[in-house]
């Protein structure tokens, strides 16, 4: 048996391997914690124009209905402080949330097109991300469940004052640990569900296949990314604070730097969270399946 390449091309096993890419964005062999890390952002920045112009529009459009809803609330209220409030958060909550299903959709199917040697363009991802969003739109929902289930606890506490926070702080870090434990084991489902076309459920019991004893080594590496994206927001978060020195603390050029913010944030996260599962999904696949595995095609004539 030959050993792997690095730059093989992202195809199974027994398949002819002239046909593979000569020189892969993401080396398709089994991956080592650091490059579970590294790679995604490789991955992102090979279609950085496509995922950035499917985004756009999305951000754009979002923070547009944002907005009016702010407005409309405010317009109801009377200008109440707390209904405009209110407003924000779940608005930006809720259009936050569906962005980054889209996100998602097209970032998955454009970083497995690139790794496959045959990249698409943003129609072709738009186009796959509405054939898959019912399953993308389940699987979705099973992790939101999944998060609100666990982080809940810590926070019913937090409106009863010094106590209530001091709860939060003890128990928020083992309810984030618990949280990464649970969504480890089926991180990998939105690769399955394009590269296999399955359908929801199928891709939740397949990448729990996949990752199996590797729970814990998924865990870390997602623990490890989300401490990653607090340091490269920082400097977005610092640059939104120093726009509204200059705006002033007037409501509405706030809430509209402060939403946009959010969703920035948010979609610029789930773009480098999902290349980040196509790179999981393709370790996965080396290490469970023996995908980076090379057989040598023999003419007809020899044996």
């Amino acid at each position: 048996m030959q050993p792997a390449a690095p730059t093989a091309g992202s195809v199974g096993a027994g398949v002819d391997p002239e046909r593979r890419a000569r020189k892969a964005t993401v080396p398709i062999r089994p991956l080592s914690f650091r490059e579970l890390l590294d790679e995604p952002f490789a991955l992102m920045q090979a279609d950085i124009r496509v995922t950035a112009g499917c985004a756009a529009p999305l951000l754009v459009a979002g923070g547009s209905v944002v907005a009016a809803f702010i407005g409309l609330v405010s317009h109801l209220t009377d200008g109440s402080d707390d209904g405009t409030a209110l407003a924000a958060v779940c608005a930006t909550l809720v259009v936050a949330w569906v962005i980054r299903i889209v996100l998602r959709g097209v970032t998955v199917a454009t970083g497995l097109a690139r790794v496959g040697g045959a990249p698409i363009g943003a129609r072709a991802a738009w186009w796959q991300t509405g054939q898959r969003l019912r399953p993308l739109l389940l699987t979705q929902l099973s992790f939101t469940a999944i998060g609100l289930a666990v982080l809940a606890p810590s926070m019913l506490l937090l409106p009863f004052g010094f106590l209530g926070i001091v709860w939060f702080l003890l128990a928020y870090p083992f309810c984030w640990f618990g949280l990464a434990w649970l969504r480890a084991r089926h991180l990998v489902a939105a690769p399955v569900l394009f590269a296999e076309q399955s359908t929801a459920r199928a891709a939740l019991a397949r990448a729990g296949l996949l990752t199996g004893t590797l729970r814990m080594q998924r865990t870390g590496v997602w623990i490890c990314r989300q401490l990653v994206y607090s340091v490269l927001t920082a400097p977005l978060l610092g640059f939104a604070l120093f726009v509204s020195d200059i705006s002033g603390t007037h409501r509405w050029p706030f809430l509209v730097l402060l939403t946009g913010t959010v969703l920035l944030l948010a979609a610029f996260t789930e773009i480098v969270e999902s290349s980040a599962r196509v790179v999981g999904y393709l370790d996965l696949r080396c290490r469970r399946e023996g995908m980076d595995i090379r057989i040598p095609v023999t003419s007809r004539g020899h044996r």
